[in-house]
């Protein structure tokens, strides 16, 4: 089987203003933003969400990542996974961080591990999971 996994993120109403936000923090690219509204589902939402999106991709590197305003009476707060950023450089890791935990709500400080010079989880302001990992160079026990 050939397949290569992608991440879809859901959002309660959010999700432009997420990705122009990732897009600038993650220095990455929106490559794709449709509203309901334009959509051939525009009937299957109220009026309200019309401008919301049905479906956007960011690129970061090269790794594509998804998402949408779920139907209204259908979302549900994400939980039970965190979008790991693993960075060589604690300093940059540190800034990302910040920026990404700036509104929201910090799980795990950013701190010094036994595997990593930096890891720490935080909630952004659109209520997704993070970790940024600074990992340490592998040293395989003798």
């Amino acid at each position: 089987m050939n397949m290569s996994p992608h991440i879809q993120l859901a959002f309660n109403g959010q999700c432009e203003a997420a990705f122009r936000f990732y897009e600038q923090c993650l220095n990455g690219k929106v490559t794709f933003m449709l509203t309901w509204g334009k959509s051939p589902m525009a009937a299957d939402v109220p009026a309200h969400w019309q401008g919301k999106i049905v479906h956007a991709t960011l690129m970061i590197a090269d790794m594509p990542i998804m998402g949408c305003d779920v139907h209204p009476d259908r979302y549900e707060k994400p939980q039970g996974f965190e979008i790991d950023l693993p960075m060589k450089d604690p300093v940059a890791g540190a800034r990302l961080f910040e920026t990404l935990a700036r509104d929201g709500r910090i799980v795990m400080p950013l701190q010094e591990t036994f595997w990593a010079h930096r890891y720490g989880v935080l909630i952004d302001r659109f209520g997704i999971p993070w970790s940024i990992n600074c990992e340490k160079a592998f040293e395989p026990t003798p």
